[in-house]
């Protein structure tokens, strides 16, 4: 049973207070437990966000961080390793909501894993038919249970919601190189097998519920792919994209791909960031961007 707990949370730009106080509330229940909730604001511009979080710094034990400058997804994270003080840490992205009450007690519970990984949850909700980002995550995390990811533990990785001993992120940090949006989590996944530590997954998840626009997920996937474009060298065998293109290669197709994209590709795109998205077009335009960026 863990019984000394640094719970970190990386914020940009997103009221996190509630899910603070959750969790707050469910480590003081929890017997014997030594606990801290530090939370990190990566340079946020929002002034009211600022605002509504500085409010953590008033519960027992939390502590909110402002920081001035954007440092990326990989630092703040090894940041708040070094700032924290215990054994174990408690990762979570700050647009989580808990929705379990025995979340912290499952998680208390892993103490003989090195790195154990809780997943996320979408509820249905039909007043979201229409949004990519809520149509992808569903069908990704449907096909994905626990017992599915532990086939590959390491590619199916994610930082949303983990549970690692300290010394095992000190040892193994996540690399600074990635300071866009995408991928860091999948070289993690790497680096953590790499070093040949356990990866265990669990399904102890929390509550993904904010969807941004159509448009705006879109750009949040082509800026993925260029970084996994700068990346792939170090992606290798770990991505799927990047095994798909590869097998085109090998069967003398990829030229057909891009020649798609060039016909399609806008096309693609018009109707992925409209009123009525498909996940068939998602994956023809994730697939096409790519493979221009390779023929760059």
């Amino acid at each position: 049973m863990i019984t000394e707990l640094s719970i970190v949370i990386p914020t940009y730009n997103q009221a996190c207070l509630s899910l603070v106080e959750e969790l707050h509330k469910q480590a003081s229940q929890a017997t014997g437990l030594t606990f801290e909730v530090i939370v990190a604001d990566d340079g946020s511009n929002d002034e009211k966000i600022i605002v509504a979080n500085r409010h953590i710094n008033a519960l027992p034990h939390c502590r909110y961080i402002e920081r001035h400058v954007n440092i990326g997804r990989a630092a703040i994270r090894n940041y708040l390793a070094q700032e924290s003080r215990y054994s174990w840490l408690l990762y979570i992205d700050s647009r989580m909501r808990i929705v379990n009450e025995d979340y912290l007690h499952t998680y208390l519970s892993q103490d003989g894993n090195d790195v154990t990984y809780g997943s996320y949850m979408v509820i249905e909700d039909p007043s979201l038919a229409c949004n990519l980002r809520y149509m992808y995550e569903r069908h990704y995390l449907l096909r994905h249970p626990a017992h599915i990811r532990q086939e590959h533990p390491y590619q199916d990785f994610h930082t949303s919601n983990f549970l690692v001993r300290r010394d095992v992120l000190m040892d193994c940090p996540f690399d600074e190189r990635f300071k866009q949006y995408g991928y860091e989590d999948v070289l993690y996944g790497r680096q953590l097998e790499e070093h040949g530590y356990g990866l265990e997954h669990l399904d102890n998840p929390v509550l993904f519920e904010h969807f941004e626009s159509n448009e705006r997920f879109v750009e949040k996937t082509e800026e993925a792919l260029r970084t996994l474009y700068t990346y792939r060298d170090d992606m290798s065998n770990y991505s799927r994209m990047i095994d798909l293109t590869n097998k085109f290669r090998q069967c003398g197709m990829l030229w057909l791909v891009r020649l798609a994209y060039q016909l399609f590709g806008k096309r693609w795109r018009r109707k992925c960031s409209g009123e009525h998205p498909t996940l068939k077009t998602f994956n023809y335009f994730r697939l096409g961007y790519f493979a221009d960026l390779l023929r760059k």
